[in-house]
């Protein structure tokens, strides 16, 4: 898979740790659905009011999806971000960062009014990658 980063002068300039665009040649498709602050092993959602444990947890849960597709942080071209307080977003952006180790993928990150669970962060992306996915088994 060839991933190739657009920057251009004619559009503003990314505010964040994020690419313009991001051109994907070849390879299969994973959209992962939004990830929440949930500990997995527990089902329980993390510290309500520390948003970077929540944020430190949703970027876990993404991890685990990519990594349940034989992918990497390396392999997001889009990711959508959603705060209940944009006053956040310096935090979200830092703790975001280091998850990339080249060229961050595209984003969006987004206020909401309101998430249906008492919760501070919200997090979905695709992914592509230039290898087969190893034979696993169907869910049923």
């Amino acid at each position: 898979m060839k991933r190739i980063a657009i920057q251009t002068q004619s559009a503003p300039a990314p505010l964040g740790h994020y690419s313009q665009g991001i051109v994907v040649e070849g390879g299969r498709t994973l959209y992962i659905s939004g990830q929440l602050p949930i500990e997995p092993s527990t089902g329980l959602l993390v510290s309500q009011p520390d948003i970077a444990l929540q944020a430190e947890q949703v970027l876990d849960n993404v991890a685990a999806v990519l990594a349940a597709a034989f992918m990497t942080f390396d392999h997001l071209v889009r990711v959508g971000i959603y705060l209940a307080d944009t006053e956040h977003f310096a935090i979200i952006n830092s703790l975001y960062a280091k998850r990339f180790a080249k060229v961050p993928p595209a984003r969006t990150t987004i206020a909401v009014a309101r998430f249906r669970l008492p919760i501070l962060i919200e997090m979905d992306g695709i992914a592509v990658s230039d290898t087969e996915l190893p034979s696993v088994e169907p869910v049923q």
